[in-house]
This record gives C-alpha cells, sequence and structure tokens, in this order.
C-alpha cells in the first residue's frame, strides 16, 4: 500500500479546540486519576457512551450541512464507533446506519440499537465492513462517518489531548511529559499526538499496539502503510485494535508527532485489567487497557515522567471480562 501524499494537510490545533467549544455539554471533561508514583490515567471509559469515541463522532455530525444530516448518516465499527454515531446521531436528530461485524461485542450491538441506529451485520473483517458501509452509502444517498481517516474524526478525538496538557499545567507540571495512547485506526492517537505536541513540544507521545496487531508499528517502521492480514489482528482479544491498517491520514500525523510505537503481550493487557479494576476500580475493556499495559510493563526507561495513560474504553461483555480477569489474575495480576 502506499503512502498518503504529502500534500495533505494536518489538522490544526485550532481545529481541536473549536470540537472542544462544540463538545461542551456533550462529552465529559474525564479526570486524571493519580495512579503509583507520577503517572496518572486518564479514563475514556467514563464517557456516556463508555468509550472516547463520541468526541469524534459528534464534532464530525454537527459540522455536516443540512442536506447531509437530512439524509441520514452511515458508519462501520466493531462497536465504539458504532456507538459513537448512534448516540451523536440521536442527540442531534439524524438517522444513522451501522455497518457491525459478526463477532462483535453483544454490549456494543446492544448499545448501538438502544441508541435507535439501524445495525447491519457482515463478516468479521474491517474490510468488509468498510465496504458494505460504501454500498449502503451509494444506494440510499447516506453520508458516511468514517471511523478515523477523517479531519473531523481527528481534531473531535484531539480535545482529550488538550483536557490532559491543561490537566497537568492545573497539577503545576512545567516540564516534559508523557502520554501513553492506544492505537487502532489511528484517529485518537492523531488527535492527541497532535494537540499534545502543539501546546507541548517537549512531550513524548507514544501509541500502544498489541503485539498480535502491531500494524501502526510497522507502517512507521517501513516510512508506509503496513496492512496486516485480517486472521492476524483477529487473534488478539483487543477487539478494537483488530484493523488491518492504520488510515491515511492518521499515518501523516503519526508519523509526524509520535515518539514510537510500544507493543504489549496479550497477557500483559489482562493483568492491566486487574490493576485497573483493583487499584482505580475501573473497568476496561482489553483495547481500552492497552496503554495502562504499556505503563506498567513497555514504558522506555528515559520517558520523561509524569506519564499519563489514556484508557480509551470499557465496554465490554460481563462474561467475558470475568474470563480476562481471571486469566489477567493466572498471569500475575
Amino acid at each position: 500500500m502506499s503512502a498518503p501524499t504529502a500534500g495533505e494537510r494536518l489538522v490544526t490545533l485550532a481545529e481541536i479546540e473549536a470540537a472542544a467549544v462544540g463538545l461542551r455539554g456533550i462529552t465529559v471533561v474525564t479526570s486524571l486519576l493519580p495512579f503509583g508514583a507520577d503517572a496518572y490515567l486518564k479514563p475514556e471509559s467514563l464517557q456516556p457512551i463508555g468509550a472516547f469515541k463520541l468526541r469524534g463522532a459528534y464534532h464530525a455530525i454537527s459540522s455536516l450541512s443540512a442536506e447531509e444530516r437530512a439524509a441520514g448518516v452511515v458508519a462501520h465499527s466493531s462497536g465504539n464507533h458504532a456507538q459513537g454515531v448512534a448516540r451523536a446521531a440521536r442527540l442531534l436528530g439524524v438517522r444513522a446506519t451501522i455497518v457491525m461485524p459478526s463477532d462483535a461485542s453483544t454490549v456494543k450491538l446492544e448499545r448501538t440499537r438502544a441508541d435507535g441506529a439501524e445495525v447491519v451485520i457482515v463478516g468479521p473483517s474491517s474490510e468488509e465492513r468498510a465496504r458494505r458501509a460504501e454500498e449502503l452509502a451509494a444506494e440510499r444517498g447516506l453520508t458516511p462517518i468514517p471511523p478515523y481517516d477523517d479531519r473531523r474524526i481527528i481534531a473531535g478525538q484531539g480535545t482529550a489531548g488538550l483536557e490532559i496538557v491543561r490537566q497537568l499545567e492545573a497539577l503545576g507540571v512545567e516540564g516534559p511529559f508523557t502520554v501513553l495512547v492506544p492505537v487502532g485506526g489511528g484517529g485518537l492517537a492523531s488527535g492527541v499526538a497532535t494537540a499534545v505536541k502543539s501546546l507541548r513540544p517537549d512531550a513524548r507521545v507514544y501509541g500502544v499496539e498489541p503485539a498480535l496487531a502491531a500494524d501502526a508499528r510497522d507502517s512507521l517502521a517501513a516510512g508506509h502503510i503496513v496492512r496486516w492480514d485480517p486472521e492476524l489482528v483477529g487473534r488478539t482479544i483487543a477487539d478494537g485494535q483488530r484493523g488491518s491498517s492504520i488510515g491515511r491520514l492518521p499515518f501523516l500525523h503519526l508519523s509526524r508527532y509520535l515518539s514510537g510505537i510500544l507493543t504489549v503481550e496479550e497477557d500483559q493487557i489482562c493483568r492491566a485489567m486487574v490493576r485497573a479494576q483493583r487499584e482505580a476500580r475501573l473497568v476496561l475493556e482489553p483495547s481500552g487497557a492497552t496503554s495502562l499495559a504499556a505503563l506498567l510493563f513497555a514504558l522506555p526507561e528515559d520517558a520523561p515522567r509524569p506519564v499519563v495513560a489514556l484508557l480509551s474504553g470499557g465496554n465490554v461483555d460481563p462474561a467475558r471480562y470475568g474470563e480476562l480477569i481471571a486469566r489477567g489474575e493466572v498471569a500475575g495480576g
């Protein structure tokens, strides 16, 4: 797969700040929770939909023209973007159709439907979801809301990065610091890294992936987007990070702003879920725990302190959660 063209314009700090204004009263300014020495957790699992995705989805849909809203929107997602689009569409009075995989979490499916969206089920691969969403957009005249490869989405997700910088400044942090953020398609990491590095160039931002789905790591190392086979990425328990490749626009942002990509093992993710529950009383889904796993098990020794681990979500089926917690306890908790 070829690299994005150099002429594509990056999202600006001004765009992220404008998104933050529009999200007032819609999303929550999630707190920084102290976690051990010189570390904080930012639990996006405490957003109204249980994940960060409402930030980008609401900003994107609220930016549409009256004609685009009237046409309705379509999105494809393994779960959290689905919930974000469904909730944002309901709040804005827009009809939503969501394409989801057959192996999507029951919790995510039910909550997407509860917000009034029509759910279309397809096979497990991200390519199949994207293809069906394109077909529906053409057949019904719907407006697509991409999960990550869209500047409005990136700007909305970047509001979490604005909050991190302001919260650390309120705590008196004046020197360099480190932010850990999960990477799936790359929208969240792109927005957060853009906001943080624009305001604090001395900070470090690391993306975090499961070792079993490390396409972003390989892409940054190769200098172009690297695609992993769907069967390979499907092995990870982190269902929100099973995409085969990062987006074109995210690739540009991550190449410019990230200090690197950290990878974590499956048992480390489970152990991080245990630690979040025991020490912070937080229920995390596997993808939401990867940044905490990096803090615990993969942080570079020279990473500036304090460290903020952004916890991207907590939408997980109860039975599955119990299995993963048990696995984490066996692995060492």
